[in-house]
């Protein structure tokens, strides 16, 4: 028997909402309270006062929709998304005319879907408007919490806010989950209960949006003509030290987004006059796509924003409070991994908490079992198990993401790089008793904790150098030279015995 609790949850984000939707539909009392106006209302500003980057929704979001509850919900998510294969590096070659080089994210053609932050929150808001056993506060400030008694206070920010006459209210709750970002007031306050050991690192990068526009006179019997470039891409224009990224949106638009150090930005805001100049000589082509006017006018308006990491532990205090998304693991956005892995810490902490509120005590027979003490007890250890197993896996994908802005920026142009992703791929399809996979397709194609991929593609990657160093020492090189110069088609057989047999033996 589940105990009917009240839960709070703080911030009505994409990771908030889906936290309110699992707590009702486990019958709880559910509040879930925003600083912010309804962030249906466009007029709200979404993401650090300005319009959000496009997001990349991938296998370990998809999953935690799907356990939601809500069996209409994936279908109206994933319906109005555009699946990116791979990415599109652009740049110019010696004679200076323009390239697009496709990469492939995946081997087996699995793709990350681009879906727009607000169409996705607004369908969540709305689920959750329509459910008799939820309330959604706007426009209410998180002040004060007390998790010992459990009781918070927020103030309802209104007109008179700005004459200095804010309400205060106070609450009652039994559990507490904190969704209210990288600037959290949930973790503030937590702070004040626990040891919490917090780091927090700025990157050396600002970053500012800009807009590719759709085609305006577009053939109407082809869907795809509104679209400038390739909608089925994450476009990269890299420039070793910074890039543009652009993601395509369903009207045929594509957010855009320049990631530069904060010097250059400087540069640029005493005259951006210069600015579709840099452009020409740093991101080829992009001046074709967007009038040297609108990138002047956008650099402008767009504030430029920092970029910031976020590590802390523990993600609760007793029985009473949890961070989760932003709040416990602020990520820079270069693995597209942000939202994904908070939708995931939701359905992580769910299906612990379920687990332990099934459990049966030493008397499983006691009325006293079902009371709220014996549900809080159970959620104390649930809530240690979930920091236990989720600290890891959050500073793992925190660190992917920041080594990943080498990658997009610099290492897509490698050698080396391209290599080693041809090696794992032809592997992965050749020989795939071996479970041998990219370290982007466990991240973003699986539901693997983020600390086994990094332990299992750190091991890949000795492999990898341990059999390039007994091939480049055997003769195995030589007769595979042989082989290829008088029966092509029989070196991937060999290849393949030859590979299968080395990982054997460093297994």
């Amino acid at each position: 028997m589940t105990v009917k609790e009240k839960i709070v949850i703080v911030g009505a984000g994409p990771v908030g909402s889906l936290a309110a939707l699992y707590a009702a539909q486990r019958g709880h009392d559910v509040e879930m309270y925003e600083l912010r106006s309804d962030l249906r209302d466009p007029s709200t500003p979404l993401l650090n006062f300005t319009r959000s980057i496009n997001l990349a929704l991938s296998e370990r979001g998809i999953n935690a929709l799907r356990h939601s509850g809500q069996l209409k919900l994936i279908d109206h998510v994933l319906q109005p998304t555009i699946p990116m294969r791979g990415r599109m590096i652009h740049g110019k070659s010696p004679d200076g005319s323009f390239y697009e080089a496709p990469q492939d994210y995946d081997i087996h053609g699995r793709a990350i879907l681009a879906v727009d932050r607000a169409d996705l929150n607004k369908r969540l808001l709305d689920i959750l408007d329509h459910m008799p056993n939820v309330k959604l506060f706007f426009n209410h400030k998180l002040t004060g919490a007390d998790f010992k008694r459990r009781k918070a206070w927020f103030e309802i920010m209104s007109s008179e806010t700005a004459t200095g006459r804010a309400r205060e209210i106070e609450i009652d709750f039994d559990f507490m989950i904190g969704a209210d970002g990288a600037h959290s007031a949930v973790r503030y306050h937590v702070m004040k209960f626990v040891q919490m050991n917090y780091r927090q690192d700025y990157i050396d990068t600002l970053w500012c949006e800009f807009q590719i526009r759709p085609v305006e006179n577009r053939n109407p019997e082809d869907p795809m003509s509104k679209f400038r470039i390739s909608p089925n891409h994450l476009h990269i224009w890299p420039g070793k030290e910074f890039m543009f990224i652009a993601i395509p949106s369903e009207d045929g638009s594509f957010t855009c987004t320049l990631f530069l150090p904060s010097d250059q930005v400087a540069s640029l805001e005493r005259d951006p006059s210069v600015l579709p100049a840099f452009f020409d000589r740093h991101f080829p082509g992009v001046t074709d796509l967007i009038p040297p006017e609108d990138l002047i006018a956008s650099f402008n308006t767009n504030p430029h924003l920092p970029l910031i990491s976020i590590k802390c532990q523990p993600y609760h205090y007793g029985s009473s409070v949890v961070i989760v998304g932003d709040a416990a693991h602020a990520m820079v956005p270069f693995y597209g991994q942000g939202m994904n892995a908070g939708l995931e810490d939701v359905r992580v902490l769910f299906s612990i908490l379920d687990k332990h509120a099934a459990r049966e005590d030493n008397h499983p027979t006691d009325a006293d079992n079902t009371t709220a003490a014996a549900a809080a007890d159970k959620r104390k250890i649930a809530l240690a198990e979930y920091t236990a197993i989720r600290v890891p896996d959050a500073h793992a994908i925190n660190d992917l993401a920041l080594q990943n802005y080498v990658e997009m920026r610099a290492s897509v142009l490698s050698r080396r790089y391209r290599l080693r992703k041809w090696l794992e791929e032809f592997m992965s399809v050749h020989v795939p008793r071996l479970g041998w996979q990219t370290k982007y397709s466990r991240v973003s194609f699986s539901n693997e904790r983020y600390s086994e991929v990094v332990a299992k593609s750190d091991r890949q990657g000795r492999i990898l150098v341990s059999v390039f160093e007994a091939l480049v020492c055997s003769p195995f090189v030589v007769a595979a030279a042989v082989l290829w110069w008088k029966r092509p088609h029989r070196l991937v057989g060999a290849v393949q015995g030859a590979v299968s047999w080395l990982l054997n033996a460093f297994r």
